[in-house]
């Protein structure tokens, strides 16, 4: 198959030859439809994964079609149209039991446990469990975010958020994840504040629903603003983008008793944030994290696009070919792309 592999990290990975993939008796073998290009996926290139092994070859939101099922598989068969969350369950452990396979203790993260989706072919262990249904009327661009971005922003904000219809919503960082998270608050009727450094990006999200936005780089307190915008400081705040300024303004625009939640990565140099405690304290707020949602709740987001309440493909922002994604990978750090990359040429 064809495949982008990187042989060191921070170096630039190459289109290669590899070979095909062979399913694991609970797994299948997928054929890749489409693969978003994601900032976790220049993480994991960076060498800020302790999961991923060299040679490696990344990519973790996907969409595509059963080629080839393991022995023990008895739900999919080869032609099925599917998806899988970016974080697999392994079906044994406690968390897994309890239906929290988000954070399984030996969970499988195709594009860092193992080999990804920037290929042709790629390998999804524990298919039973894990793997999605598509509806036929949903392209494999659009079901690709679904996996990491949109997946994860839907539990960020429904399930971790427990957002409700009136309630004040902060959303800093206006990417993917962001983008998605605007989306899915306005759904469900929340009123949401976007905050971004550019023009561009808060345009795109008031076009989402967002009913104010804050240009963080003209705003020399974004908290300040986000607490009058909301007269008294937003009931849940999301750091969708993963960096101490953004985290600590998220929790430190919070009214009382408010919950932030954390879905951008913090790693490396960022991995131990400022954090106003005292205001936490004090306020009693929460301070929740959001790691990819489990494959049993797809069902009511997907119920909501069918319905047209959300609409994950008007997060699509470019599609690009396999080889392209080389530089869309080695280059997420500038966060100069306006919605989704997606590649869909292999």
């Amino acid at each position: 198959m064809k495949a982008v592999l990187f042989e060191c990290f921070a170096e630039t990975p190459k289109l290669a030859t590899l070979p095909d993939p062979e399913p694991a008796p609970h797994g299948v073998v997928l054929k890749v439809g489409a693969t978003g290009v994601c900032r976790s996926d220049w993480h994991g290139w960076m060498g800020h994964d302790p999961d991923i092994v060299l040679p490696h070859v990344p990519g973790h939101e996907l969409a595509g079609t059963v080629v080839a099922t393991g022995k023990d598989v008895t739900r999919w068969k080869a032609g099925d149209r599917v998806t899988v969350p970016f974080v697999g369950g392994c079906g044994a452990c406690p968390e897994c039991h309890a239906g929290h396979q988000q954070v399984c203790h030996n969970q499988f993260q195709p594009g860092f446990t193992h080999w990804g989706s920037f290929a042709e072919f790629v390998g999804i262990h524990q298919a039973d469990l894990n793997l999605v249904a598509l509806p036929e009327t949903m392209d494999f661009a659009t079901a690709a975010s679904l996996g990491c971005r949109f997946a994860t922003s839907f539990r960020a904000i429904v399930d971790q958020g427990r957002t409700s219809a009136g309630e004040w919503v902060a959303v800093h960082g206006c990417g993917g994840v962001g983008l998605s998270a605007i989306m899915i608050a306005n759904a469900i009727g929340a009123n949401v504040v976007a905050v971004d450094i550019s023009d561009e990006k808060l345009e795109l999200a008031r076009g989402l629903g967002a009913v104010a936005t804050v240009n963080a780089s003209e705003t020399s307190d974004v908290a300040a603003a986000v607490i009058e915008m909301t007269k008294g400081g937003a009931h849940v705040s999301v750091d969708a983008l993963g960096h101490p300024a953004t985290c600590f303004n998220s929790i430190q625009n919070l009214r009382r008793r408010g919950r932030h939640v954390q879905i951008g990565l913090m790693l490396a140099d960022h991995a131990t944030p400022q954090v106003p405690m005292a205001k936490v304290i004090a306020h009693e707020l929460e301070i929740l994290g959001s790691h990819g949602m489990q494959a049993h709740r797809y069902g009511a987001m997907l119920d909501m696009v069918a319905t047209g309440k959300l609409s994950p493909d008007r997060l699509i922002g470019e599609t690009i070919s396999l080889e392209q994604s080389i530089a869309a990978l080695t280059s997420m750090d500038t966060f100069s792309s306006v919605g989704a990359t997606v590649v869909t040429s292999f």
